[in-house]
């Protein structure tokens, strides 16, 4: 996990999925499925609504749902700095 990563956990982010369901272009009676997943900001989800917006704007199939999942990896009180390192042969 790179640097940044760490940063962005720690300032708030959390591991975000979600799973679309959106109307077939071709055959709008069936419902396709794709998932979702990145590091975003709860409770408001900006990625996620940049990329539903996106999704809206530019793609044929019409959304159906959103379903949202979202766990907060690290969280300030659980990092703490070492006092020692100890190795064993």
């Amino acid at each position: 996990m790179a640097k940044h990563d760490v940063c962005r956990l720690l300032s708030g982010f959390s591991l975000t999925t979600a799973e679309i369901l959106y109307h077939m272009p071709d055959h709008p009676d069936l419902l396709q499925s794709y998932i979702w997943q990145e590091f975003d900001e709860a409770p408001r989800f900006p990625m996620l609504n940049k990329f539903l917006t996106f999704w809206q704007r530019e793609l044929d199939g019409p959304l159906h749902s959103v379903r949202v999942a979202h766990k907060t990896l690290v969280k300030p009180a659980e990092l703490r700095i070492a006092s020692g390192e100890f190795v064993l042969n």
